[in-house]
């Protein structure tokens, strides 16, 4: 016969709660192991001189609970293989298929060793919660582990349950991640030893006295009943959603409902500027806000689609993910990059990749996939980096300065002699030239201008206020004294 493992469930309490069959498996085998003795059915069973070998041991002699069950696992195994004629059993806490990552690492390898695996259902810490608690999980409900718990995971409108809260710091981290979603005093209800007799606690708590609790262990969950107060809902994506269908929708808002792709493009370009502004000003508050802003643009335009049945914003959110790991070769596949230019040449490779098997056409020109609406400045910027890509630049420095004084020359000329056309046609050769020179000295001409723009404001309202404070207008001074002040802000930093 192959070596052989049973792995039984000791159910949440004592002994009353195991089932016929796992007692007559544990009483019949000569090799028990159980994942912890921390468990009131392990010390009735002692009692009935059903003894087992713990692996409470490993659990301070590792870094991470990970390498625990990895341990146990492996122990198991090689157990099994050593004693081939004798089954070993492996008692766990509850139901062996709930929580049980050692189970899971059991089922994933036994096979490939050439060792039998057999499972016995016991009764799951859910069973006593579902009754102590008084909740029915059919109303909607959720089991998460404490270790692994993340915001994104948080549905405040299903029963959840948060298990192996075993420590003061796990419980401090639980409180950290339900915060992010409810309120510091939400009432949360924290259960421990349920269903065992003298043992069982059941309290209700704010949920920041969550990690300020007398005791933890393997026994102690955290219950959070679930609601349909809508506030709850406010970091979640679904309910932005669910919003911005109800402002489009027949009993919603009509102006919302009478808005289309076209009508509302301005606004889109719009609330970029406003974000890229407040991203320019390092302001956390106007990005928060401005941030949202252009993410409404994108929920209503593809609310607009999802009426026709195209597409909805989560095809558009899965579009992203998967753009986002196909161009990341080199994070979530097997390419390497060292530094940043080799990371774009991935991304760019995967890009050209990508359009390849959706069978899109090859563009004619290399300069197709600039956006025809984007802004001149950065468009000329974008158009000088294609050119420049496959060598169509200058070697250096000195011919763009040289190219920057030819245009100034011929702009010179056409404002003497030439029309208003012509003139601004050389204008635009001369800041053409001039994005030339920003790009061989690696500065973004936009980031530039912007930067100046602000400074000119900022030393012009000094001129403005000196104007305040002496009780006079601009047609009261001139340029001589203007310019005194100029220099003025100009040397306190402004």
């Amino acid at each position: 016969m192959p070596p052989s493992i049973i792995v039984v469930g000791l159910g949440s309490g004592g002994e009353d709660q195991l089932t016929l069959g796992i007692l007559k498996s544990l009483e019949a085998a000569r090799l028990r192991y159980c994942r912890t003795a921390e468990h009131p059915a392990v010390a009735d069973l002692a009692r009935r001189g059903i003894a087992f070998e713990p692996f409470d041991a490993l659990y301070e002699q590792s870094d991470s609970f990970e390498q625990v069950y990895e341990d146990i696992a492996e122990t198991l195994l090689a157990r099994a293989a050593e004693h081939p004629e004798d089954t070993v059993v492996y008692a766990v806490p509850g139901h062996p298929m709930v929580a049980e990552r050692t189970v899971q690492l059991l089922r994933e390898r036994a096979g490939t060793r050439g060792v039998s695996l057999r499972i016995l259902g016991g009764e799951s810490f859910l069973d006593q919660a579902f009754v102590r608690l008084g909740f029915d999980p059919i109303e909607g409900f959720q089991l998460l582990d404490a270790a692994s718990l993340k915001r994104e995971h948080l549905r405040p409108s299903l029963h959840t349950v948060i298990g192996q809260v075993y420590d003061g710091y796990t419980a401090s981290d639980v409180k950290l991640t339900l915060m992010g979603v409810y309120p510091d005093d939400h009432e949360i209800v924290v259960g421990q030893a349920l269903g065992v007799a003298g043992e069982e606690r059941i309290a209700r708590i704010p949920l920041h006295d969550l990690d300020r609790q007398e005791s933890y262990g393997n026994l102690m969950l955290v219950y959070v009943p679930a609601s349909d107060d809508t506030s709850l809902q406010r970091h979640s994506f679904e309910r932005l959603h669910e919003i911005v269908s109800i402002l489009r929708s027949p009993e919603g808002c009509p102006w919302d409902r009478e808005q289309t792709h076209q009508s509302i493009r301005r606004n889109f370009i719009e609330e970029t500027y406003e974000a890229i502004e407040a991203l320019d000003l390092d302001d956390p508050d106007g990005m928060k806000e401005e941030f949202g802003d252009v993410l409404l643009q994108i929920l209503l335009h593809s609310q607009m689609e999802e009426e026709t049945g195209a597409f909805d914003v989560f095809d558009v959110l899965a579009e992203l993910n998967d753009k986002l790991i196909f161009r990341h070769p080199h994070v979530f596949g097997t390419h390497d990059a060292d530094n940043a230019e080799e990371a774009l040449r991935n991304w760019e490779a995967m890009k050209a990749e990508e359009k390849r098997l959706k069978g899109r056409p090859e563009r004619i020109s290399l300069l197709d996939g600039i956006p025809k609406d984007l802004p001149a400045l950065p468009r000329a910027h974008k158009i000088q980096k294609k050119a420049s890509g496959v060598g169509f630049d200058w070697p250096d420095l000195d011919g763009v300065w040289d190219k920057i004084a030819e245009e100034l020359d011929e702009l010179r000329a056409a404002v003497r002699e030439e029309p208003a056309e012509r003139q601004r046609e050389e204008l635009g050769d001369l800041l053409f030239a001039v994005i030339n020179a920003s790009r061989f000295i690696g500065a973004d001409p936009e980031e530039a201008l912007a930067g100046t723009n602000r400074k000119f404001a900022a030393r012009f309202g000094y001129i403005e206020e000196r104007l305040r404070i002496s009780g006079r207008k601009f047609d009261e001074t001139d340029l001589l004294e203007m310019e005194e002040w100029w220099q003025q802000a100009k040397h306190t930093d402004l």
